[in-house]
């Protein structure tokens, strides 16, 4: 067996990004003990059809586990066909059973198979990982349901919000991905068992009169995997599965994407209102001692792209397969599958850990809202005006004029003159007190009802990962 180490090539997949379950979901060990598992399978479901003996089955079943990389790839150099390699493999070890291994299949019969239960366990694992995700955004919602901040529109002081509200966007997403994630691991089909170009012909030869159909073989080996088969396939499963599959991680990628971009924003000491954890000894630069750089959101930011990119791919796989299949996804999909989970997978953990150890400006929250919530308030001031009949156009451009003024004497350095211009605007106080105007311009009760929301949507994070 090749030992892979650091003076070669090596994917930063295969040690640096990913759990260590998904890494060996995606083994080429795990990938060929699936194989023979098959193998197993079907001389199981031909031994029902007298063609196989027990003993047979059982010297297979035996040697599942004794795989030996070095000699399928010693044959593999001389045969050029890796899934022969590893039958030839498996019948060297098998002196009883190995010349029923791969009886009436092709390649895909055992590869297709066999990537789809892999699939379904990396689903699994994504899955759970997900919901412990939104099980800490349920916890921090609830707990900062209540705390005003200041929103932002076109990266500018908007409005006023909660940073339980704004967590809020980030889970109703993830929330979305998970159901989403949930109905494609509900509805992974594998290829079957249906020979060279899905028709079954090698199989309805063997199994002429033996009183077992095609359909009743391949619904016996597929009963065992616990997995349904496509009732139309060729040659493989139709490659749009693939694209379901990396389109539904892709979902989850924009989700934590937009996450970490956004805790890079509120990390900049401009806002400095959210940060990822930054540990006692973490070097931020290696030229300027000071920075604290958000690397953890920016790993995210860049493994996002890549399975958005992956979802181009498995859309070319699955639209030029030609008539009953062609070869050239096959290099790819030994890529793109495997690499969109376990950068998914890597996403998640990153975005659980900064999440439960996120540092909360709590001080820097309250500073920026009090700088920016006065300017905001002055909707609260158009509405009640209007309330009172003035012409809200009219109210609009007084207040719009008020406002530039007020950033103007900001910007210069010079107190916030907002509240005291407007109070004494004889226009505005035809229609409103001077006292009146001040209550109104206080932002924390512009708020709508976003802490009610948000304490609800944390209940309803928790129910549906109760539910599901």
């Amino acid at each position: 067996m090749t030992i892979f180490q650091h003076d070669t090539f090596l994917s930063p997949f295969t040690w640096r990004y990913g759990t260590p379950a998904m890494r060996q979901l995606w083994s080429e060990v795990h990938k060929r003990r699936l194989w023979r598992r098959l193998w197993v399978e079907l001389a199981r479901a031909e031994q029902s059809a007298g063609l196989v003996t027990a003993d047979q089955v059982d010297d297979l079943e035996a040697h599942v586990h004794d795989i030996n990389i070095d000699r399928a790839e010693e044959i593999e150099s001389h045969i050029h066909h890796d899934l022969m390699a590893e039958v030839q493999t498996f019948a060297e070890q098998c002196p009883v059973g190995g010349g029923v291994i791969h009886l009436g299949a092709t390649s895909a019969d055992i590869e297709d198979n066999a990537d789809v239960l892999r699939m379904r366990d990396s689903l699994d694992i994504i899955l759970a990982s997900l919901g412990d995700l939104l099980g800490v955004f349920g916890e921090k919602i609830a707990a900062l349901a209540d705390e005003p901040i200041m929103a932002y529109t076109h990266i500018q002081p908007a409005e006023p919000t909660t940073m339980g509200y704004r967590l809020c966007l980030y889970a109703q997403d993830l929330l979305e991905d998970y159901l989403a994630l949930k109905t494609v691991r509900a509805n992974l089909r594998g290829k079957g068992f249906k020979g060279a170009v899905g028709t079954g012909a090698a199989y309805a030869e063997l199994l002429h009169g033996t009183g077992i159909t095609t359909s009743d073989l391949e619904r016996q080996i597929m009963t065992a995997l616990d997995l349904p088969a496509f009732p139309i396939a060729s040659q493989t499963y139709p490659r749009k599965q693939d694209w379901q599959v990396i389109s539904a991680l892709s979902g989850v990628a924009g989700s934590l994407y937009k996450f970490a971009f956004d805790l890079r924003l509120l990390q900049s000491p401009v806002i400095d209102e959210w940060h990822e954890p930054f540990g006692s000894r973490q070097v931020g630069s290696s030229a300027m001692p000071f920075k604290r750089n958000p690397i953890n959101a920016e790993k995210m930011n860049s493994l996002g792209r890549m399975v958005a990119s992956l979802v181009d791919v498995a859309w070319h796989n699955a639209s030029h397969s030609l008539l009953e299949r062609t070869l050239d996804d096959s290099a790819n999909r030994r890529e793109i599958l495997p690499v969109a989970f376990l950068a998914a997978d890597e996403m998640l953990k990153v975005a659980n850990r900064i999440l439960s150890g996120m540092v909360i400006g709590h001080e820097a929250a309250a500073r920026n809202f009090a700088r920016f919530g006065v300017f905001s308030a002055v909707e609260r001031v158009l509405m009640a005006a209007s309330k009172r009949g003035a012409d809200r156009q009219v109210m609009h451009e007084l207040l719009r004029q008020e406002s530039l003024n007020a950033w103007k004497a900001i910007s210069a350095g010079e107190p916030n003159p907002l509240k005291d211009s407007l109070a004494v605007n004889p226009t505005l106080n035809a229609y409103l007190s001077s006292d009146s105007i001040h209550a109104l311009l206080d932002a924390t009760a512009h708020l709508g009802d976003a802490p009610a929301r948000a304490r609800q949507f944390a209940l309803t994070i928790a129910q549906t990962l109760k539910d599901n």
